[in-house]
């Protein structure tokens, strides 16, 4: 299980730290800093980058995977797992280092140590933000939460098991069993 080592400070200063390959990212002012997550994170991580890059060869747009800094606000930067961009995103990238505002579409995969900071520190900020999709994966339980962006809020489309089919307002037909596949 990934150790969480927490520190405080504002984005300015983060942006300031060394740069690193594990998982680092601010939320609430707290620096949280992770050690590698287990290999079926890591499986699901690339499959679904892997097909939101796909997506975005086809749809117009841009996919990315952690370790990508999204900054939200001056507490706020996030290292979604993965992410998608659409092609008439409002999110802008700052420099060649980070991204600015609200991504499209979100995707992070649960891990043990963080599955309470997905489900509620991250879920709330990308929700006040306007994330349109944020897509929760469990791999112990292989389930895909889907949230969809509404007036303000998120609204749960459905959870889904792997070989089922769901529609992403974004991108159309999604497939669990891609996500899953080892």
């Amino acid at each position: 299980m990934a150790e969480q080592i927490k520190t405080r400070m504002t984005a300015t200063e983060f942006v300031q730290l060394p740069e690193t390959n594990l998982p680092v990212q601010l939320l609430d002012g707290e620096v949280i800093e992770m050690g590698a997550p287990e290999l079926p994170h890591q499986d699901i991580v690339l499959n679904a980058g892997i097909f939101l890059r796909q997506q975005a060869k086809e749809l117009g747009g841009k996919a990315y995977v952690a370790p990508v800094d999204v900054y939200f606000d001056e507490l706020n930067m996030p290292q979604p797992d993965v992410l998608w961009l659409a092609p008439d995103t409002k999110c802008e990238m700052v420099g060649t280092q980070r991204l600015s505002g609200a991504p499209d579409l979100i995707v992070e995969v649960l891990s043990p140590s963080t599955a309470a900071m997905d489900r509620k520190k991250k879920f709330r900020l990308y929700e006040k933000y306007g994330v349109r999709e944020y897509w929760i994966i469990d791999p112990r339980d292989q389930l895909v939460e889907v949230w969809q962006h509404h007036d303000g809020r998120f609204v749960l489309l459905d959870v889904y098991e792997v070989g089922e089919t769901f529609t992403s307002a974004l991108i159309g037909s999604v497939e669990t069993a891609i996500l899953f596949a080892t």
